[in-house]
């Protein structure tokens, strides 16, 4: 007890550590995020006493899987779709259903195929990072997107693409980890499989979130008591990512539906002004408290990272995610009309990637064939994203003008 007492007071000391970055990083008007990763990753090769106990038990594989898969996405999932208008979603549903669909799958694809072929590494080891390295990780970009100042509609697809492949990438995660094989000795029929598989995935994610989110927005009509309002915000963010996990169905993807419904629906009929004012207040804090450990965590996480003898895998992973990235984005979006040249090039370079890739090549067995391989490329592809990318993101926004967009560009 005493032990868990001390790790308690040094996670709590972490916690201070990254909300005075936030406050600093805020007030130099600069992301966040970025901010926390470098603090994370200075803390990670350094030995401070008063907190190695705190490093020791965060980083632990398991212990990072956990905190960030089964607590912190919920969290941070719900918060987002809770605020996300549905007539916004539903007036850019084009590129959104491009992007997260067309443009994870095609990404999927070719980081796979490019793996195996320029990397020689085994198909199932290939397919696996490429599950990783598909999506956009909403933990990571919509904390950036939002204090750059870009226009409401760019925001709009960011966020949309990301909370909805979110959900595809971890679909492809499971399939690619446990099946691949057998579907591909199957051929045709493994094909049809696999897609019946992710099918049963995402539309099983989607009834679960549905039925929860409607659920819970009835039981808004009868109360106006907002303290009761937001614990049922919070019964239904976790009730509907763990009932759809017991039933083997996106739990990600049960989330963001309900959010959704219950952001929007429910607000419309069971919401006053004071339980939107305060849900939104709740939910902001809790985030922010979210983001501080994650983005630190994905910096204190090279603890337990070997990368020596790998440069040459890392800098062709790096390069084969960025052009898949590219090929898929302007294929997929290739189909819809007018849409800007200056939004393709933000979205491209914004595809960043986060913590959710690292929490999911931890939770890997260990007897999988190629783990460290995968971690190793999947943390440097993570810390090339935020820090490279997202260091220069508002550089190439500024350079465009995109932050001072009119509402007309369409």
């Amino acid at each position: 007890m005493s032990n868990f007492h001390e790790v308690f007071i040094q996670i709590l000391i972490l916690l201070a550590i990254s909300i005075s970055v936030i406050a600093v990083s805020k007030l130099a008007k600069k992301p966040y995020s970025i901010a926390l990763v470098i603090v994370g990753l200075i803390l990670g090769v350094t030995n401070i006493p008063i907190i190695e106990e705190a490093e020791h038990f965060i980083t632990q594989s398991d212990v990072f899987q956990i905190i960030v898969i089964s607590l912190f996405l919920p969290i941070l999932l719900g918060d987002a779709t809770l605020k996300l208008p549905f007539t916004h979603l539903k007036e850019e549903r084009g590129p959104v259903i491009a992007l997260a669909l067309g443009g994870t799958l095609i990404s999927f694809l070719l980081i796979g195929l490019g793996s195996h072929y320029l990397l020689s590494i085994p198909l199932v080891m290939a397919f696996t990072f490429a599950s990783l390295m598909s999506a956009t990780d909403p933990i990571s970009v919509i904390s950036i997107f939002k204090s750059l100042g870009v226009p409401k509609r760019l925001v709009t697809i960011i966020e949309g693409e990301s909370l909805l492949n979110d959900g595809v990438a971890v679909v492809l995660f499971q399939i690619s980890t446990l099946y691949l094989i057998t579907y591909l000795e199957m051929g045709w029929k493994g094909l049809g499989l696999g897609l019946l598989l992710f099918m049963k995935f995402s539309l099983g994610g989607v009834l679960v979130g549905s039925i929860l989110g409607f659920v819970f927005s009835q039981l808004l009509t009868f109360y106006d008591d907002y303290p009761i309002e937001i614990a049922f915000s919070i019964i239904l963010f976790f009730g509907s990512y763990f009932i759809a996990e017991h039933f083997h169905v996106s739990g990600v993807i049960a989330v963001v539906v309900s959010g959704l419904i219950f952001g929007n629906y429910g607000a419309k009929i069971g919401m006053s002004e004071t339980t939107k004012t305060n849900i939104n207040s709740f939910w902001e804090v809790i985030t922010l408290i979210a983001n501080s450990l994650i983005f630190l965590m994905i910096g204190l996480e090279i603890k337990n990272i070997d990368l020596t003898g790998q440069w040459k895998a890392i800098t062709l992973s790096i390069i084969i995610v960025l052009i898949s990235r590219t090929i898929a984005l302007y294929i997929s979006l290739g189909f819809i009309k007018n849409f800007p040249e200056k939004y393709k090039m933000i979205l491209n370079w914004g595809g960043l990637k986060g913590s959710l890739s690292i929490a999911l090549a931890l939770s890997l067995p260990h007897s999988f064939s190629g783990r460290e391989t995968i971690l190793a490329l999947t943390f440097s592809v993570v810390l090339f994203s935020l820090l490279f990318q997202g260091l220069t993101i508002s550089s190439l926004i500024n350079k465009l003008g995109v932050n001072q967009a009119t509402k007309s560009a369409k």
